[in-house]
């Protein structure tokens, strides 16, 4: 469906207007959840007006989490936050399975290196022990939404670096290897997209992002993983409940 353009020699659209109109019609289901909407410039000529007053319409629907911009992919319908409650977090595949959504991720990047100051001081070895790292993307229903940085102790190393690059749960793969693992602590901070995260998840530079830090360990508290997880912002939330900081974090994990 087009929108209808002014009559001839009538000016063109006002940005309320276009908004009220869009958001209608997203309302209506003419653009689903996560439908990409028409180029400004379609929009422009269908509402029979400017670019510019395209433009402020839509950053009008992105203020109040109608839409969202993505680099090379224009506006968007915003899906929805999928949610996860802070004193029941759980693995990403395992909290994506409980969603009903598809998931996956891919290992991007490889590297082992002398562990700094902080990673040594989590993980209780020596500063420039080595240590395997890993970047890994995360996706829900084939699009990007969490990067991954994790840094593993140098015990279970043999296990990890061993793993395909489209492993589904390295959780799981520890277990089988007689490696149980748990969730450790949690720090949750909106931090901005670096060039590198917006590149892996699609989005603009200094876009906001929800980042957990995050330690994994076994069940008698020997530290596992120490990690980084960098949730693209209109597609992760976490639900704080009443009695959720005296909570203990700690709880099983693929």
């Amino acid at each position: 469906m087009t929108p209808t353009g002014p009559a001839s020699g009538s000016p063109g659209r006002e940005p309320a207007e276009i908004a009220a109109d869009l958001e209608r019609r997203i309302a209506g289901g003419e653009y689903p959840a996560g439908r990409r909407l028409p180029s400004e410039q379609a929009l422009a000529d269908g509402y029979g007006t400017t670019r510019a007053r395209v433009r402020t319409a839509l950053a009008a629907l992105a203020r109040r989490g109608v839409l969202v911009s993505r680099p090379n992919s224009g506006w968007v319908v915003h899906a929805g936050h999928q949610v996860q409650t802070v004193g029941e977090l759980r693995s990403f595949s395992r909290w994506a399975t409980e969603q009903g959504r598809g998931f996956g991720s891919r290992i991007v990047g490889r590297e082992t290196g002398g562990a700094t100051g902080r990673e040594a001081r989590l993980l209780g070895i020596g500063q420039g022990e080595q240590v395997l790292r890993f970047v890994r993307v995360r996706a829900l229903d084939g699009r990007p939404a969490m990067a991954e940085r994790s840094t593993w102790a140098p015990w279970v190393a043999s296990v990890v670096a061993g793993l395909p690059d489209d492993v589904p749960s390295i959780f799981d793969a520890l277990e089988a290897a007689g490696v149980p693992v748990l969730l450790g602590e949690h720090r949750i901070e909106a931090i901005a997209a670096s060039s590198a995260d917006a590149r892996l998840l699609d989005v603009r530079r200094s876009s906001p992002l929800l980042q957990v830090s995050r330690t994994s360990v076994t069940p008698a508290g020997r530290v596992v993983e120490v990690a980084v997880d960098r949730y693209a912002a209109d597609a992760v939330a976490f639900d704080v409940r009443a009695g959720d900081a005296t909570r203990t974090l700690l709880s099983p994990r693929d």
